[in-house]
C-alpha cells in the first residue's frame, strides 16, 4: 500500500537489485528526510512509479526482469520526472546509453551515499525548484498570474518564469535538467559556455574524468532535437568549436516582459 504524502515531503524511488545498496540508500535517504520506496527489479520499479509518485528516480542499470535502459526509456515516454542511473558498467557508450534514452544524470559504482543525496538535490533544484524549498503551488482561482520573462525568436518562444517552451502554439516537452540547460544557455546568450561551466551551473559537480563532459553534449543534442527546427543545421544552440556551446545572440526585441 502507497502511504500517503505528507505535506512538503520529496518522494525517492530506489530500485537496484542489490539489498544491500538499496538497504544502505533507504537508510540514507530516510535521514535526509526524504520519503523512499524500494524496488527489486525494474517491473517493480514502473509498478511503483504508478503508485508511488516518486518526484525523483534512482535506477540501477542491470536489474533483473527489465534493466535500467527499459525502465528509463517507459518513463520517459510520459513523464519529466528526473532520474538518476546507477551504474558499474564501464564502457562510455554505455553510460551514454542511459544519457540518450532521458536519464538527467548517472553515477558510478561504488559511489558514496552522501555523493548520491547531493546529485539528487541537484536535479530536484533544476527540475523542481519549488519543490525542494518547500514551497507549495497554490491552483487557486484567486491566485494573480506572477509576470512571466519570455525569450521570442521567430515562433520559438520560451517562459522562463513559467520554465515552459513552445514552438509556435505547442509545448515542447522538456525535462527539468534540459530546461536548466536551456535557461542557462539563453541568459547567456551570444556567450560561448564551456562545458566544465556548464556542468558545474546546471548539473553543480566538476568532472573528475574528461569523459565526464560528456553528459553536457548528450543533453545538448537531446535538447537540439527538441527546439531546433533542423537539427543538422541549428539557428538556435550552436556549437563553439573547442570551447562549448551558445544560444544565439539575441536582440532586445527578442528579449521582452509579458505580464
Amino acid at each position: 500500500m502507497t502511504p500517503e504524502r505528507r505535506t512538503n515531503t520529496i518522494r525517492i524511488l530506489i530500485a537496484d537489485d542489490e539489498s544491500n545498496i538499496r538497504r544502505i540508500l533507504e537508510t540514507r535517504l530516510r535521514l535526509a528526510g526524504f520519503e523512499v520506496a524500494a524496488a527489486v527489479n525494474g517491473m517493480q520499479a514502473l509498478e511503483l512509479f504508478r503508485s508511488f509518485e516518486p518526484d525523483a528516480l534512482v535506477l540501477d542499470v542491470m536489474m533483473p526482469e527489465l534493466d535500467g535502459f527499459a525502465v528509463t526509456e517507459r518513463i520517459r515516454a510520459q513523464s519529466e520526472v528526473p532520474i538518476i542511473l546507477l551504474t558499474s558498467l564501464g564502457d562510455v557508450g554505455d553510460r551514454l546509453t542511459g544519457l540518450k534514452l532521458g536519464a538527467d544524470d548517472y553515477i558510478l559504482k561504488p559511489f558514496s551515499p552522501k555523493e548520491l543525496e547531493l546529485r539528487i538535490r541537484c536535479v530536484l533544484r533544476r527540475s523542481s525548484p519549488l519543490l525542494l524549498s518547500g514551497k507549495q503551488i497554490n491552483n487557486g482561482a484567486d491566485r494573480k498570474p506572477a509576470s512571466s520573462h519570455w525569450l521570442i525568436v521567430g515562433n520559438f518562444r520560451v517562459d522562463l518564469t513559467r520554465r515552459k517552451a513552445y514552438r509556435g502554439d505547442e509545448r515542447i516537452r522538456l525535462t527539468g535538467m534540459e530546461f536548466s540547460l536551456l535557461e542557462l544557455l539563453i541568459k547567456r546568450a551570444g556567450e560561448s559556455v564551456s562545458r566544465l561551466d556548464i556542468l558545474e551551473q546546471v548539473w553543480g559537480y566538476r568532472p573528475t574524468k574528461s569523459n565526464d563532459s560528456r553528459v553536457v553534449d548528450v543533453h545538448i543534442s537531446r535538447l537540439r532535437a527538441k527546439v531546433e527546427e533542423d537539427v543538422e543545421a541549428p539557428e538556435l544552440i550552436l556549437t563553439t568549436r573547442g570551447k562549448g556551446y551558445m544560444f544565439r545572440r539575441c536582440s532586445q526585441e527578442e528579449m521582452s516582459l509579458k505580464v
